[in-house]
């Protein structure tokens, strides 16, 4: 049964495609809540919490809530998640800083989109817990280390796409901790000093521009905005966009993705350009099974082939994501719409720690 008030995007995707889609998610899920990246594939934290969201924004809300519960469940100690689980057990144990951070995100979207307090409230510790550990790999600088080695060891860089991903979670969970009557200032302080490294100082950060993700999610994750976010994308719009596909993964490969061009959306519609999302959304309709509404990773076009052979949960979530980010059906498209801007004065050299660094 289709779901009333689904997202839809007049001539691109209608809302029965939209629970076409949602229905896959559902059938990629477990009993246990668990959402792998196909069925019978692996898990990771970031592309289950991504499916959970696009659940919620489906009006699938009980699914969602109990892909979160599973969240929690599967939570270690320090409050960080192994970087792959397998349906048998760790299949990579090392802890990316990203994904702890990211079920702030989607649990602050379900709130919204629901007005679930009980749910909200029942899971916070998982989210303090998760941040607890984000803010353990921060520098004194206040960029956050990608990953913790299960030794125990930090890594010893930052990654762009993540720390802006980062900046965006800690706002939500600041957010949803004002919500429940725990506000969190600590959080706030560390997303504007990270903010301002990721719209400032690109330079601390490794070098993977070569990857559409770190061309983009700076404007995602919040921290650009305004005339900066039109000048970020204009400046390398040609080396990843191919008309009538979709965007490249990475600039030096004839590789188009489904869930990149969707998260670029994501961008767009932060930005106000939402003509030209909902243009990139139907370029990418190309990878869509019109029997189940499932989505191909991606499309190799030099040798006309969809690449890899699977058809991943998450690309199919960022489409119902970035479709309801366009529409506005639910308040949880507010995350992306009217996420923190990287608007007045940065902070002093004195307390951010960049008075060295290069312009």
């Amino acid at each position: 049964m289709r779901t009333p008030d689904l997202p839809e995007l007049p001539g691109v995707l209608s809302g029965d495609d939209i629970a076409r889609s949602a229905r896959y998610l559902l059938h990629c899920q477990t009993p246990a809540g668990a959402i792998p990246w196909f069925p019978g594939g692996h898990i990771d934290v970031w592309d289950h919490v991504e499916c959970a969201m696009a659940l919620t924004a489906a009006g699938h809300h009980g699914a969602a809530a109990r892909a979160y519960r599973w969240l929690a469940s599967a939570q270690s100690p320090d409050g960080s998640w192994p970087a792959k689980l397998s349906q048998h057990g760790v299949a990579n144990p090392l802890r990316e800083a990203n994904h702890a951070a990211y079920p702030a995100v989607g649990l602050w979207h379900h709130t919204l989109s629901t007005g679930d307090d009980a749910t909200a409230r029942a899971l916070w510790p998982m989210v303090r817990a998760g941040i607890g550990f984000v803010l353990g790999l921060r520098t004194d600088r206040g960029e956050i280390r990608w990953a913790r080695d299960p030794d125990g060891s930090p890594g010893d860089l930052a990654l762009l796409t993540a720390c802006a991903s980062i900046h965006q979670a800690l706002h939500c969970g600041a957010a949803l901790g004002d919500r429940l009557g725990d506000p969190q200032p600590d959080w706030e302080l560390a997303a504007a000093r990270l903010g301002h490294l990721v719209a400032e100082h690109e330079a601390v950060f490794a070098d993977r521009s070569r990857y559409s993700m770190d061309w983009y999610y700076p404007i995602l994750g919040g921290a650009v905005r305004g005339p900066a976010a039109k000048e970020r994308l204009d400046a390398r719009w040609d080396a990843f966009v191919v008309p009538g596909l979709g965007i490249r993964c990475v600039s030096d490969q004839p590789w188009v993705t489904g869930a990149e061009t969707s998260e670029l959306v994501l961008a767009l519609a932060a930005m106000g350009e939402t003509d030209l999302g909902a243009g990139l959304l139907a370029d990418v309709q190309h990878l869509r099974d019109p029997d189940d509404g499932a989505y191909w990773t991606g499309y190799q076009f030099a040798e006309d082939v969809n690449w890899p052979v699977e058809r991943s949960s998450w690309t199919a979530a960022a489409v119902i994501l970035a479709t309801d980010a366009l529409c506005g059906a639910t308040p949880g498209a507010r995350i992306f719409t009217d996420a923190p801007a990287a608007a007045g004065p940065p902070p002093s050299p004195d307390t951010c720690g960049c008075a060295a660094l290069v312009p």
